[in-house]
């Protein structure tokens, strides 16, 4: 396994939790180089419509030429809900993107959810979605497409990034603990504008089970497309698995 630090691009729409990705990095050993381009979108809201067009291939690209000619060895389209609104076909779209532009593996959040379900071994998950629900019912749909039985949903409704952004660690833990469910065996939290980084092993603690945050799925997604995963301590039961097992 390389020890050498990773060096992750993450493409992230508006401001509101960004500050995760940076954190994330000192969390982990050896510390990994992180570089945030904010891109570009029409309208800050949870709706299937302003969503694909802030997902769209044209806003993915205007970002990534922010990322030509750096030494970078994965990027990350960091929306779970402009992702999975697009279906499978749409992320697949996304990721062809980004690599024939940069020429390095890239993935997106909800391929991170994926694959990090199935990493920590959950056949049944809860999601707590901040989404409005017709969209939450679209995640539970793309995780279905891989085998992924959700057996609890909930949406809390709320509409901008922004004021997702603005939850502190108190409003996050109830969100999680009130959101969950006992038959699931891990719980979803799919929202990039949440901040979660910090409070992680919290979050699991509270909850009694694996908790996997969309930052925090994004950034073990770029160790993993980096061939940098190593079992760490802090960032929660996802980072503890060890990937080669």
């Amino acid at each position: 396994m390389n020890d050498t630090a990773a060096r992750i691009a993450f493409l992230y729409p508006g401001h509101a939790a960004e500050d995760d990705y940076p954190r994330l990095a000192g969390m982990v050993s050896p510390a990994a180089e992180v570089t945030v381009v904010h891109t570009g979108f029409n309208e800050d809201a949870h709706t299937v419509e302003a969503l694909t067009e802030m997902g769209s291939p044209q806003r993915l690209s205007e970002g990534a030429r922010h990322l030509t000619g750096k030494d970078l060895e994965a990027v990350l389209w960091t929306s779970t809900s402009a992702s999975f609104v697009r279906g499978i076909d749409g992320i697949r779209e996304q990721i062809d993107t980004l690599e024939s532009l940069l020429h390095i593996p890239a993935s997106t959040t909800a391929m991170a959810f994926a694959r990090a379900v199935t990493a920590i071994n959950a056949k049944r998950v809860a999601i707590a979605a901040t989404y409005p629900r017709d969209v939450a019912l679209l995640f539970k749909a793309f995780l279905e497409h891989f085998d992924i039985e959700v057996v609890h949903l909930t949406s809390q409704n709320i509409i901008t990034a922004a004021e997702v952004g603005t939850l502190g660690k108190e409003a996050v833990v109830r969100f999680v603990t009130g959101n969950d469910h006992p038959h699931a065996d891990a719980l979803l939290v799919p929202d990039t504008a949440l901040h979660s980084a910090a409070w992680l092993e919290d979050l699991e603690a509270a909850a009694g089970k694996p908790v996997l945050t969309a930052n925090q799925v994004s950034f073990w997604e770029g160790l993993r497309l980096c061939g940098k995963l190593t079992p760490q301590q802090g960032p929660g039961t996802l980072f503890r698995v060890n990937p080669w097992d």
